[in-house]
């Protein structure tokens, strides 16, 4: 049975969920909106069927998974949500305003993401993490530690603006994309990171004045990439900047002349 998923609002979107008795879903700490009173709520340290058990064992097999979520940035625990009698209703949405993704999993197909992508989850999809490469992280300046999704289900991601859905053999091959853009890619997709011209005079001051540094990230093949509209980076020295006093910007003379004095 198909999760029921209604994605609603525009730039500033929620998940809701229709869940019906039989299905579970699992979702990260801190995304969760609203519920009606007749789902349950339990947190636990690991996805549906991810081997927490009873006794010593499995708290450290739920521990070991905690911890590589951590290392993805992602919360420590879950939330797992059910429903023991008629339809429940359950409110989900990423922490930053932007869209939401509704994927179906078919068991055929992975999907990577990259950190903080994920909101919730079917108990029929795995969460794991990937690592990009050391230098490839490093370069790209987004971690090299991606989300990786597989198993059957839906799966709900988010992220920062709009979203734009891509897929590079429809132009030339090769897409290459600020590496804060990027949301997600299905496995038919190879994601590196490439840097930006020649690494001399001409090439770091392109680099450092357009605003994009030294490296891309290049996302090649025949599949689909998910795009977003704004970096988490920029989000948040644009509300750095906007959040400073008037003075703080440099306004501060100009206040004084055209304010005037008060005593």
């Amino acid at each position: 049975m198909t999760l029921d998923v209604q994605l609603v609002g525009s730039t500033t979107q929620m998940a809701v969920v229709t869940l019906r008795p039989g299905q579970t879903l699992y979702c990260e700490a801190g995304k969760f909106l609203f519920s009606s009173g007749d789902v349950v709520m339990e947190t636990k340290l690991t996805a549906p069927g991810g081997g927490e058990g009873g006794g010593l064992g499995g708290l450290l097999r739920g521990a070991a998974q905690a911890g590589k979520r951590v290392l993805a940035g992602e919360s420590f625990a879950f939330q797992h949500f059910h429903t023991p009698g008629g339809d429940g209703l359950l409110g989900l949405a990423g922490v930053l305003p932007g869209e939401m993704r509704h994927l179906e999993l078919d068991g055929s197909t992975t999907w990577f993401a990259e950190k903080d992508a994920f909101v919730a989850a079917e108990a029929g999809v795995h969460f794991d993490i990937a690592f990009s490469g050391v230098g490839q992280g490093l370069m790209g300046g987004e971690g090299f530690i991606l989300e990786r999704f597989t198993g059957r289900g839906s799966l709900l991601i988010a992220g920062a603006g709009d979203f734009i859905d891509i897929n590079p053999a429809d132009y030339g091959g090769t897409l290459r994309v600020d590496t804060g853009c990027v949301v997600a890619w299905d496995d038919r997709i190879t994601y590196g990171v490439e840097t930006v011209g020649r690494l001399n005079r001409q090439g770091i001051v392109s680099a450092v004045l357009g605003g994009e540094g030294l490296t891309l990230a290049t996302l090649r093949g025949d599949g689909r990439v998910i795009l977003q509209s704004v970096t988490i980076e920029a989000f948040a020295k644009a509300l750095v900047k906007n959040s400073a006093k008037p003075d703080q910007q440099g306004l501060g003379a100009l206040g004084g002349l055209f304010g005037g004095s008060r005593g």
